[in-house]
């Protein structure tokens, strides 16, 4: 399994989950886990996928899901999740 963390951080507006879901879904991602927050108007979303379906590279779905971010006014980063365990490890 290729697993990758997905974290979206931005202004809440309507379309965030659907438009990054909407994504995952055509390019055969799966989520594993999901977890969002609201406070007061900020938007925080943390996901774990599995990304071992897609063709294609994680470079590449790194960097469209960054667009997608720049499109919709939020701040997407996708991490292997081996690296997102190293950097957090205490």
């Amino acid at each position: 399994m290729k697993k990758i963390v997905i974290t979206v951080v931005g202004k809440d507006k309507v379309g965030i989950i659907a438009k990054v879901c909407s994504y995952l879904a055509n390019n055969s991602i799966n989520i594993l886990d999901i977890s969002q927050t609201i406070v007061q108007d900020f938007f925080n979303m943390m996901m774990i996928v599995d990304a071992s379906s897609t063709p294609k590279k994680f470079d590449e779905v790194a960097d469209e899901l960054d667009q997608i971010g720049f499109e919709i006014g939020v701040v997407i980063k996708a991490q292997h999740e081996d690296i997102f365990n190293k950097m957090h490890r205490i």
